[in-house]
């Protein structure tokens, strides 16, 4: 069985010793969806939900989030982060906004955990501009669709 690498000798937490790993170009795209009404999109479509810009606001947190990640997941390193894009596809039907995330950093470990984070808090913000006109929102699908760089090579998930 492989060494567990998030435990010590005594078997409790630690967050992993990277400084040895080679530094290479990290990228991760992850994506999300937000399931509501069709009047709830087109609030959001026609700029008037009374929080305001529904969209703006959720890509400045997605953004915050993936900045921020290390912070909210216990073993996270931090990662000076090169780039963060957010974007948006509205769907009528099925009715939604689908959430796609891309961060990219050179370093010494990925940015999956960053571009996940992202895609859920653009996700969740998008539920709170939108909650007093839709409660039963639904939020789904967060995964990684890829990631590239690092000693375990690059990922493409299966669609």
């Amino acid at each position: 069985m492989a060494e567990l690498t998030h435990f010590n000798e005594q078997g409790r937490a630690r967050m992993v010793d990277v400084t040895d790993k080679a530094v290479t170009r990290r990228t991760a795209t992850a994506a999300g969806c937000v399931h509501m009404l069709p009047d709830t999109l087109a609030r959001i479509k026609a700029g008037t939900m009374k929080k305001g810009d529904v969209l703006a606001v959720a890509q400045v947190a997605g953004i915050q989030a993936a900045k921020h990640n290390w912070e909210l997941i216990p073993m996270c390193h931090p990662l000076p982060l090169t780039g963060i894009d957010i974007t948006f596809s509205l769907s009528d039907e099925p009715c939604m906004v689908e959430i796609r995330a891309t961060v990219t950093c050179t370093g010494v470990t990925g940015v999956e955990m960053e571009a996940l984070a992202a895609v859920s808090v653009a996700a969740l913000t998008i539920y709170d501009m939108c909650k007093a006109v839709q409660k039963d929102m639904r939020i789904t699908d967060i995964r990684l669709l890829e990631k590239s760089g690092g000693k375990s090579g690059n990922y493409l998930a299966e669609e």
